[in-house]
């Protein structure tokens, strides 16, 4: 049997207001009320309606997350952080996948869940400009990546440039001289394309060697892409003293390959991956990897979208850089020195 606010009210001897009041949490409820009947809803077991409820304020209690790959372990965690920042506002997230592709990119960015989502967070690949300058749905968006749109939607991102060049003076300070850079996509991809720049502003800085024949380009960015790449630098005739790679998968791919051929990471050649996935830090090899702060990306992504729905007062559009880290494993530090590495 469903509890009502009714029946909360009537065991705690207040107003249905008054229950109304606390579970609603409202600031004027005094400590001593607060109590009373939270203790009654506590005995009752009541829970509350959350569809009922926006529903009243005329929303779904919806927010749609599109991401390129459900299957990238990036992607998945980001995933998770949404869904528990939605969660602590009592929203509910909508999954969908668009493959990285541009229709369907543009179908969600237009809006075909419209009338069941209050808001869009959207992760995009291959959408252009004139794709999102017309459009015209009202549902809040919200974009995260490092595509610049230079349009007035919110937009969460950290910054590539920075990261790849925080990884690549991390190696050069280990006394690598030969980095390759593994995941140059073969199309367009601005984040594959600001991580080569960082790669190359910091080796160039460095007075070390930046050139092509240290960049393996691809068409994915998944293990058996890394492994694939990998080979191609050791059979071109270069042999790196290290590795940066696109993401944490290529990585692992790369290292795969490695051990095969009987070079030692990090004693042969030193590898640092990006995004500090879950399987990164459980490997024969601990991964280095730049660390996005994907608990603050689904936050400010989620606290974007709640703030263009909180009323009359809409602020302005703005870009966020959410942070990031290095941490430091056995792929490059080696077992000793890293103490088994940081798995948290």
């Amino acid at each position: 049997m469903r509890v009502s606010l009714k029946d909360v009210a009537a065991h705690a001897g207040v107003s249905i207001k008054t229950v109304s009041n606390v579970v609603n949490n409202y600031q004027h409820v005094t400590p001593a009320m607060r109590e009373r009947v939270q203790r009654s809803i506590d005995v009752l077991g009541y829970r509350p309606n959350l569809a009922a409820r926006h529903l009243r304020k005329g929303r779904t209690g919806i927010i749609a997350l599109a991401l390129p790959e459900l299957g990238n372990p990036y992607f998945a965690e980001l995933a998770a952080a949404v869904i528990d920042a939605a969660a602590a506002h009592e929203y509910i997230v909508l999954l969908d996948h668009t493959g990285g592709h541009r229709e369907q990119e543009i179908l969600v960015s237009q809006g075909f869940r419209a009338r069941v989502i209050d808001g869009l967070i959207l992760s995009p690949i291959e959408l252009e400009t004139e794709d999102l300058r017309d459009r015209v749905e009202n549902v809040p968006l919200v974009l995260l990546g490092e595509r610049d749109y230079d349009l007035p939607y919110d937009h969460i991102a950290i910054d590539n440039v920075a990261a790849a060049r925080a990884a690549v003076r991390h190696l050069n300070g280990l006394g690598r001289r030969e980095v390759a850079f593994i995941g140059a996509r073969r199309g367009r991809s601005e984040p594959a394309q600001l991580r080569v720049r960082g790669w190359r502003e910091e080796l160039t800085a460095a007075g070390l060697p930046a050139d092509d024949g240290l960049v393996a380009a691809t068409d994915g960015w998944g293990h058996a892409d890394g492994a694939a790449a990998m080979n191609r630098i050791l059979e071109s005739g270069r042999r790196p003293d290290a590795v940066f790679a696109y993401n944490d998968p290529m990585a692992i791919g790369a290292m795969r390959v490695l051990h095969e051929r009987g070079l030692r990471v990090p004693e042969d050649i030193a590898v640092v991956g990006f995004d500090d996935v879950v399987e990164g830090r459980f490997g024969a090899v601990t991964l280095t990897s730049v660390s996005p702060d994907k608990g603050a990306i689904g936050r400010l992504a989620v606290e974007s979208v709640l703030a263009r729905l909180g009323g009359n007062e809409v602020p302005a559009p703005r870009r966020v850089w959410a942070d990031y880290r290095l941490v430091e494993r056995e792929s490059t530090l080696g077992r000793a020195a890293a103490g088994g590495g940081d798995r948290g």
